[in-house]
């Protein structure tokens, strides 16, 4: 009973923290930016992920298997996945990252607590074929790229969306990033004496912004996708091998089966136009973008069904 309450004290205390630091991500991105702020929302998202933390260790403690056994604990797990990348992410460089990992927490937090059913959240005794030291290795490196992957998928499709408003002015957009890197373009201009008008340094820097945040863009969906595709793929793995040994067979083209494998085929292709065609931008962020629907559709969107051995049967 003790553990329990635990449990519920600590699920609802990381939920208030994730939507406070979303709403403080967001305020500064639309404001200012301002240090302690930042130090406020990294250190309120460490806080966060100690209570995630806490609750899975709980969960894991009177459950006696880890936490990883249902859409509940799955969801959880993954919004402990986005705490801990922001976590390693984050720092005063690219302190910006945190409008994209925050609200990702909060989302599939809220998810977790406040839409899946009541008695979904209950724990329950596995099933033989789940009963296997397989489940830690394959469920967990699956939610784990799923949270890498969908956070570099959004920097992709954040990326299409600002090179596709090239004519509008974006201060709010920009307003939330380091602004000693906006400064140094200008400075350079200004030094090889190119501002011959009061209006040219703010339009330099206007373009400045933008360049230097697409760029930044491509350059950490394209960091947070190399490391999330290779996780996937020792998932993927694992899984087949799991299924090996529970049911005799490595692939049955279960429904997420199949959704996996399109994720996977869809980041491979994203992987191969980065580094075999040196494609930078626009082209390869639309294959991420794409990529950040399969994923959602492998994780989340073949449940409801009910059909496949992967599926919590949230219709059924």
């Amino acid at each position: 009973m003790i553990l329990r309450t635990l449990e519920h004290i600590l699920a609802h205390t990381s939920f208030f923290l994730l939507f406070s630091v979303t709403l403080l991500y967001w305020g500064k991105l639309v404001y200012i930016r301002n240090k302690k702020l930042s130090n406020l929302g990294r250190r309120s998202v460490i806080i966060t992920f100690i209570c995630i933390t806490g609750f899975l260790l709980t969960r894991w403690l009177y459950s006696g298997h880890l936490p990883l056994s249902n859409l509940y604990e799955s969801s959880m797990f993954l919004s402990w996945s986005f705490c801990l990348i922001h976590t390693v992410l984050i720092r005063s460089q690219n302190d910006w990252l945190g409008t994209i990992t925050a609200p990702s927490a909060m989302l599939t937090h809220g998810f977790a607590t406040l839409s899946v059913p009541r008695e979904m959240q209950q724990s329950t005794v596995l099933v033989p074929a789940l009963q296997s030291h397989w489940l830690m290795m394959h469920v967990s490196m699956m939610i784990f790229s799923y949270a890498t992957l969908l956070c570099g998928s959004l920097l992709a499709i954040a990326l299409l969306v600002i090179t596709s408003k090239n004519n509008m002015d974006t201060p709010i957009i920009t307003s939330g990033i380091d602004s000693s890197i906006w400064s140094s373009s200008s400075e350079k201009s200004n030094e090889r004496g190119e501002c011959d008008s009061p209006n040219t340094p703010f339009l330099l820097s206007i373009n400045s912004r933008e360049d230097q945040l697409t760029q930044q863009l491509d350059h950490w969906s394209y960091r947070i996708i190399s490391l999330g595709s290779p996780l996937l793929t020792l998932g993927i793995l694992s899984g087949a091998v799991w299924a090996n040994e529970a049911w005799g067979y490595y692939w049955n083209w279960d429904p997420k089966e199949t959704w996996a494998s399109i994720t996977w085929l869809m980041f491979a292709t994203y992987m191969h136009t980065r580094v075999t065609k040196s494609w930078r931008g626009k082209e390869p962020a639309i294959a991420a973008s794409l990529g950040f629907f399969t994923t959602w559709i492998c994780y989340l969107g073949v449940n409801p069904s009910g059909k496949g051995l992967h599926s919590h049967g949230w219709l059924n």
